[in-house]
């Protein structure tokens, strides 16, 4: 089965930092019109804090500055196997745009949980609502 690795920012608002970036997937892709963390897959060559910073620029039209690894999982879904891990990230320059999704917004972790998330976001949402991975 195919894998990919996949790395996702945890960015805060700048005007409420308990709000998070999240985004639609367009009605095209795979999993489409769901939710999930900005991010992407790594290319070749490439490290996980420079493919989350490219696709800042690329879905997001911003300059993100990427902090640490702050959790990690894998999950299998019929097609391929998604190696995801999820970073701190901040707004360093710009203004969030949906260039690669239908839609963005701020939310709470218990607003996620109210959003229809990618299957393999599912766990993280759990452990970003009782406080079991750092929002810093």
């Amino acid at each position: 089965m195919k894998r990919v690795r996949v790395v996702a920012g945890l960015i805060p608002s700048p005007a409420d930092p308990t709000r998070f970036l999240v985004q639609q997937r367009l009605p095209t892709a795979s999993r489409a019109n769901l939710w999930e963390f900005p991010g992407g897959k790594i290319e070749p060559g490439e490290s996980e804090a420079q493919a989350l910073a490219r696709e800042g620029q690329e879905e997001l039209a911003v300059s993100l500055k990427v902090g640490r690894s702050l959790w990690r999982t894998e999950h299998a879904y019929p097609d391929l196997v998604v190696e995801l891990e999820l970073f701190a990230a901040e707004i360093a320059e710009g203004e969030p745009r949906a260039l690669g999704a239908q839609a963005l917004r701020f939310a709470t972790p218990a607003e996620m949980k109210q959003l229809p998330f990618c299957e393999a976001d599912l766990p993280l949402l759990d452990a970003l609502a009782d406080g079991s991975v750092p929002t810093r």
